[in-house]
């Protein structure tokens, strides 16, 4: 299994479309084999779900993420683990033991009018630094 955060300096990144790196981590049962950050090479929003693709991800898991990145990764395959803040390398490993604390309709959206967050938060509500 292949696991993939948005990821800089060492912490969840909280805007999937406009992370500039994941870490990739290569698991086996329960257990992370390996693990290396990949920078993004500029790749953003719906593009991020296909350059996770290409690179057989299997879970994602991220702070604040748009509805249509959610719809582009779930048509890919990929499961969304959304809204989680802290640690990349605790997450997964909560993550991997069944104690991660996620929000699974954590959204951010940039699209109507005004800065909206609906049933979640993204980051410390700023979706980032913009």
């Amino acid at each position: 299994m292949k696991i993939a955060v948005t990821y800089e300096n060492g912490q969840v990144f909280q805007h999937f479309g406009h992370t500039e790196a994941f870490k990739i981590y290569d698991v086996d049962g329960k257990t992370v084999t390996g693990s290396a950050v990949v920078d993004t090479a500029g790749s953003g929003h719906g593009a991020l779900a296909g350059f996770l693709s290409e690179r057989n991800i299997d879970v994602l898991i991220c702070g604040g993420i748009g509805g249509g990145a959610k719809n582009a990764l779930a048509a890919a395959g990929i499961t969304l683990i959304g809204g989680v803040q802290g640690d990349a390398d605790k997450a997964v490993e909560a993550y991997l033991n069944g104690s991660l604390s996620y929000d699974s309709d954590a959204t951010c959206d940039h699209h109507g009018e005004g800065h909206h967050h609906h049933g979640g938060t993204c980051g410390h509500g700023s979706c980032g630094s913009h």
